[in-house]
């Protein structure tokens, strides 16, 4: 069977953002190598270090996270990049270059030293008009990003993109080093018989969630009249890889446990990319007020609820929260 390779693929994009998504594939292609080495190549456990969050990095964080901020600097079409685990923006030395580049190097970290899927999940902005950085201009709503995407690194390793006209998947050939269209189109049904959640922080949901989920529990002989199976990964790539390839919901809510805060994800580098994705497969993604993707953002490391996937399960949340 003939697939078409990612460079065909991106024959019709503009020249310079077809070039920064290649640049982010290869990015992709080389921490998929550390991954499959994993302790051959002495990139399991704690680096030691704390990320921007407060969060313990693993040492394939950091990794990763370099390799991702060197594609930045190398492809000439990045005037500044971000990522979740840097403070502050870096600005590359292509002072007047199109495109900002936003990621989340490794998703999903906690799974790296037991072999569970992990990611990478990026987004990409235009830059202002003319040449020059302010930190501000990265504070975009998803709406106005041009490309978003991930790559799981799974059994298979996967390159899923959208530039706004549907979503594809690419597998990366481990012969050849390419990435090859294996599923164009994606697209998630409306109706769904499965949903994500991590259980164990139910007596800290919000009530409306902990309704939504009561119902579903409730099976066949509930209100929602059919059974349902939950899952959980704890890495929102693959959870959301499974929704985009099978329907369902995925949802990290609002809890109790830092009611200040709005979520536990980080809008720039996770929400955003996931919900254009969903969005493209003809999905929603909901925040518990809002479309996540008409978030007007207020800072960099901003956090959000996130609850997204099959369109009727998401209305039918909307409800809840509204009721």
């Amino acid at each position: 069977m003939a697939f078409t390779d990612l460079e065909t693929w991106l024959e019709s994009t503009d020249r310079d953002l077809a070039r920064l998504i290649q640049a982010v594939a290869e990015g992709c292609r080389e921490v998929s190598r550390l991954v499959a080495r994993g302790a051959l190549g002495g990139v399991l456990g704690e680096q030691g270090t704390q990320n921007v969050q407060g969060e313990g990095q693993k040492k394939l964080d950091v990794i990763a996270d370099d390799v991702f901020m060197d594609v930045a600097r190398r492809c000439g079409v990045v005037r500044a990049a971000a990522s979740e685990e840097q403070d502050d923006p870096v600005v590359t030395e292509a002072g007047d270059a199109p495109y900002l580049l936003l990621f989340d190097p490794l998703d999903g970290s906690s799974n790296i030293d037991v072999n569970v899927s992990i990611g990478t999940i990026f987004s990409v902005l235009r830059a202002r008009e003319g040449a020059g950085f302010d930190p501000a201009d990265l504070l975009q709503s998803g709406r106005r990003q041009v490309c978003a995407g991930y790559a799981v690194y799974g059994p298979q390793t996967q390159l899923v993109l959208t530039t706004g006209n549907g979503v594809d998947a690419f597998t990366l050939d481990p012969d050849s080093g390419r990435w090859l269209l294996t599923r164009a189109g994606l697209s998630i049904p409306a109706q769904a018989k499965e949903f994500a959640i991590n259980a164990s922080n139910s007596r800290h949901w919000a009530e409306p969630v902990s309704r939504y989920v009561s119902e579903c529990l409730e099976g066949r002989d509930g209100p929602r009249g059919k059974d349902f199976n939950m899952r959980w990964i704890a890495s929102m790539v693959a959870d959301v890889h499974r929704v985009l390839n099978r329907g369902g919901v995925f949802m990290y809510p609002w809890d109790k446990r830092e009611p200040s805060k709005p979520g536990k994800l980080r809008l720039m580098y996770e929400a955003n990319p996931m919900s254009l994705l969903v969005e493209q497969a003809g999905g929603q993604a909901f925040d518990g007020v809002q479309a996540i993707l008409d978030v007007q953002p207020t800072a960099l490391h901003q956090r959000v609820s996130v609850m997204l996937g099959a369109a009727e399960e998401i209305e039918h949340l909307k409800a809840l929260h509204r009721a």
